[in-house]
């Protein structure tokens, strides 16, 4: 086996696979990334046994080959080298030379037949998607997947495909968050699946914003994501999501209309006085105000006011102020909509003139 590229060329596809692979793994090999030339491609290979990245890239002067070679020593080596260098990399025996310049690195392989390749997806559905929608839909959702929860279903993220629309679903069980994109012609098809937190991660950390079509194939086990020069596999979580529909409150029809900016500003003002376990704040709602308040086991306290368009009189409610801070961050609207319903409901959080994208955030007794 043997290749030749620039130095950018080869660092971005190592990039994206290098993150898969973990730092601790069971099996040697599992260190490794899979290198495979063929047909003038070159094809970096990296999992964990639970996501698996390919990433392809045009090569000169090759020779069709395979070998797995110590995925952070490549990186490093690669990333260390100066801009615009020409890296040639050989095989000759068990070790690979790279070599750019005057710099010659040798690194020890170990056999491609050795490298584990997650099964085929058996799709049973295809749908296209743009690939700055599913960058939306992941930003906007996956903070509120829950961390370790024994309730393992919620460790992850949820894809409702619903035949014109796909939604992607959160929740650790306190607060929600739901956003939905309209798919291209309306592929059919109504599934769901849950993606697992790292799975959901690397998919964070591989998409753009281009309006470039992606595949998304949906499997019994498996959700794969295609995209030109990088093909994506992770495995599911085996289990039921809650039904996520019956916790979107229904009849909150006390609406407060806020400007996003300030209501975010006052919390973050506010929460820096407030109880360090319990995070809690003291919301209360008066015709065209708002007073948000905040103490601590010290007695020390914080006050803020915002205007606020509404014509609800003497409802206070208490809440985590993190997770209304994240749902605000992560709505894109000037102005937010709360709408509220007793001390003890849930509120919806939503943009004032966008629906696709909604939060709940439960309440806190104070």
């Amino acid at each position: 086996m043997r290749f030749s590229l620039q130095r950018e060329v080869l660092l971005k596809p190592l990039a994206q696979v290098v993150n898969v692979v973990e730092r601790r793994h069971t099996l040697p090999v599992l260190a490794n990334l899979l290198v495979r030339v063929q047909d003038g491609q070159l094809l970096l290979t990296g999992t964990d046994l639970e996501v698996e990245m390919v990433a392809r890239s045009a090569v000169e002067d090759a020779q069709d080959g395979e070998t797995t070679i110590p995925a952070r020593k490549l990186f490093e080596i690669v990333r260390a080298l100066p801009d615009g260098s020409r890296i040639t990399l050989s095989q000759s025996g068990d070790k690979v030379t790279v070599q750019a310049g005057r710099s010659r690195f040798s690194l020890a392989t170990l056999p491609a037949n050795d490298f584990p390749s997650l099964d085929d997806v058996d799709a049973s559905e295809r749908v296209a998607v743009s690939e700055g929608s599913l960058k939306e839909l992941l930003e906007r959702t996956a903070f509120a997947m829950a961390q370790q929860d024994v309730r393992y279903y919620l460790n992850g993220l949820l894809f409702d495909l619903r035949d014109t629309t796909l939604r992607c679903v959160a929740t650790d069980g306190h607060r929600l968050a739901l956003c939905e994109a309209a798919l291209d012609d309306g592929q059919g098809g109504k599934r769901q699946i849950i993606v697992p937190r790292k799975g959901v991660q690397e998919l964070q950390r591989l998409l753009e914003g281009s309006d470039r079509q992606l595949e998304l194939e949906l499997g019994k086990g498996h959700i794969r994501v295609k995209r030109d020069d990088v093909t994506f596999t992770s495995k599911l979580i085996d289990g039921k999501f809650p039904d996520y529909e019956a916790v979107i409150p229904i009849g909150a029809d006390r609406e407060v209309k806020i400007d996003r900016e300030s209501f975010r500003a006052a919390l973050q003002r506010a929460s820096i006085l407030s109880n360090e376990k319990y995070r809690g704040v003291r919301v209360e709602v008066a015709p065209n105000l708002l007073k948000i308040s905040a103490h601590n086991p010290e007695q020390e306290e914080a006050q803020e006011e915002v205007e606020a368009e509404t014509i609800v009189d003497n409802l206070a409610i208490g809440f985590n102020v993190t997770y209304l801070l994240e749902a605000l961050s992560s709505l894109r609207d000037e102005f937010v909509v709360m709408q509220l319903r007793d001390a003890n409901s849930s509120a919806l959080v939503r943009g004032a003139t966008s629906t696709h994208a909604r939060h709940v955030v439960m309440p806190l007794r104070l």
